[in-house]
Order: structure tokens, then C-alpha cells, then sequence
């Protein structure tokens, strides 16, 4: 299996402020990589130096083997772009818009664009200025897809759109995840995340500090849960199970803290009369206390590529 994008101690700064540092990582043909990590941890900026729209202070990246600066024509022929600060042409409407890019690229089945948009419910004949940010936001979607990219780079690319939308583009992803595309993924969305990526890199105030399987994340990842019983309680029961964090008693309501498989917990409460049950998904700040404990190392079993 090829490599298609290959970072090498990427390192970015803006005079003495911090960009990224020492950023590696592979991404191999097929897979759909995630890039996690919260607002200012410097996701677009490896993507904008990735795709040369800016320079790295040192290191180096390749994609499809190539230089991005002494091959970026024949780079981003291959490749669709959503940025997270996505900028169209207000004056334009959407077909005018897409045709033009569908010039620039050459190639473009322009079926295949309207089957985008009636796939998105989008409207090309309004002006741009006119749209909605969830409508912009599906422009920039289409144009991304519209060429039938060998890798796709997305920048937080659900923003703006409604869940039903957020499904229609897990689909579109799912088919060209199935087709061979590759796709670099950004995003501080854990459960978008969880539902998309084969495989993640956590990144955090500028460097990864691990790269994992997304399986290797829900496995350490906090998850609460609410359950309601017909009466006291019975927190005793659940002290002292292997993937119980912390337990919170109030009334008839117990909150748990859990890590990891939920079977000793759903185990534990069938031995009592559970009246509703109630769990959230886990946040960043869950998935950094789970997947890295209090002093921020991770586990040893993890497959961390060390940025050191």
C-alpha cells in the first residue's frame, strides 16, 4: 500500500509564535485519516503548509511523493480542498461558481456535480451572497468532491450543516473511502471522528502526541451515563468495576464515569430495576483525561509515532 501523504518533522512558526513543531505522520492510500485536536492546535496550519499556501519553517512533506512546492500544479490537480475558513465569490451563483472551477480542473462530469448538489439539497441557480452558511459550506463540498480527487483534505467540513446533511456527507465519504480515495480529515468533533476516521492523530498546542487506531480511542475514551432506578441508588454495586472511573449518587440517579466496554456496568445494572438511562458522548477534554490520564502521557500499548 502507497504512501500519499508523508509529514516529516513539519515545523511551523509566525516569528516567535508557535505554529506546529516537529508534526510526522504517514497516511496510506485508502485510509481516511484524522486530524484531532482542539481550535489553535495547529490542524490548518500543517494543512495549509501540506498544500504549500504556506511555508514550513523546516521539515518537509511530500504528497503522492511529490514536493508540493517544486510539484504543487500536479499536486493539487489530484487533490480537493475544503478549507475551515471557506471563501467563495458572493456575485457568482453556485453553477457559475462550480463551472468555473470545473474549467480550471478540466475533466469534471458535470452530472456528477448536480448529483452533488441534489444529494446536498443545494440550490446552484441562487446567487451565493444569498446563501445560508450551512448552503456555502455545501458549495465548498462539492467543489471538493466534484473532480473525483485521489485524496480529499478537509478542514472541519461538517460546520455549518444540519445533522441530516452531516449524514449525507458521511455518505459521500463512506463511497470514496470504498472507491480507493484518500482522505485527511480536521476536525475537534469526536464523534464525527469516531464515525468517519480508520485511523487519528491527536494533535495538541502544535505537536502529535499520538497516532492511534480509532478503535484504540473509543477503548480509552470517558463516556458518562446517567441511569435512574426505582429507588435508592445502588452505587455500592458499581464501586470497584474495572472500567468505572468515578460514581455520583443522588437519589435514584447514579452517574458513572466509564472507560472503556460497557458490559460490566449494563451487566451490573440488569441486577436491578432501571427506570431510564441517559449517556453523552465524550468531548476532547473526555477523550484527552481517558486516553491520557491526568499528566498527559499515553498509554503504552497506543501506536504513538514519537515526535521527539
Amino acid at each position: 500500500m502507497s504512501t500519499i501523504v508523508e509529514a516529516i518533522a513539519l515545523t511551523k512558526y509566525y516569528g516567535t509564535s508557535r505554529g506546529v513543531e516537529e508534526v510526522t505522520f504517514e497516511v496510506p492510500q485508502g485510509q481516511v485519516f484524522g486530524f484531532l485536536g482542539p481550535n489553535g492546535a495547529g490542524k490548518t496550519t500543517t494543512i495549509r503548509t501540506m498544500l504549500d499556501f504556506i511555508r514550513p519553517t523546516s521539515g518537509s512533506v511530500l504528497i503522492f511523493g511529490l514536493d508540493p512546492r517544486a510539484d504543487g500544479v500536479r499536486v493539487r490537480t489530484r487533490v480537493g480542498y475544503l478549507p475551515g475558513e471557506l471563501v467563495l465569490y458572493p456575485r457568482l451563483t453556485g453553477e457559475e461558481y462550480l463551472r468555473t472551477f470545473a474549467s480550471l480542473r478540466r475533466g469534471v462530469a458535470w452530472p456528477f456535480v448536480e448529483e452533488l448538489a441534489e444529494r446536498l439539497l443545494l440550490d446552484l441557480a441562487r446567487p451565493i451572497k444569498d446563501l445560508s452558511h450551512g448552503n456555502k459550506q455545501k458549495m465548498g463540498l462539492v467543489q471538493a468532491f466534484m473532480h473525483r480527487p485521489d485524496l480529499l483534505v478537509l478542514d472541519e467540513p461538517t460546520q455549518g450543516l444540519d445533522p441530516l446533511m452531516q449524514q449525507t456527507f458521511y455518505a459521500l465519504l463512506d463511497e470514496e473511502r470504498a472507491r480507493g480515495t484518500t482522505v485527511f480529515l480536521s476536525s475537534h468533533v469526536m464523534p464525527e471522528v469516531e464515525r468517519t476516521c480508520d485511523r487519528v492523530a491527536i494533535v495538541r498546542e502544535g505537536r502529535i502526541v499520538t497516532v492511534a487506531d480509532i478503535g484504540q480511542l473509543k477503548a480509552h475514551a470517558l463516556r458518562s451515563l446517567e441511569l435512574h432506578f426505582d429507588g435508592p441508588a445502588p452505587s455500592a454495586a458499581f464501586e470497584g468495576l474495572p472500567s468505572v472511573r468515578e460514581v455520583d449518587a443522588h437519589g435514584d440517579e447514579l452517574s458513572l464515569s466509564v472507560e472503556g466496554p460497557l458490559d460490566a456496568v449494563i451487566k451490573t445494572a440488569a441486577r436491578f430495576t432501571v427506570v431510564n438511562v441517559e449517556t453523552h458522548e465524550p468531548g476532547l477534554e473526555d477523550l484527552f483525561l481517558g486516553f491520557f490520564g491526568t499528566d498527559g502521557a499515553a498509554p503504552a500499548e497506543t501506536d504513538r509515532e514519537d515526535q521527539s
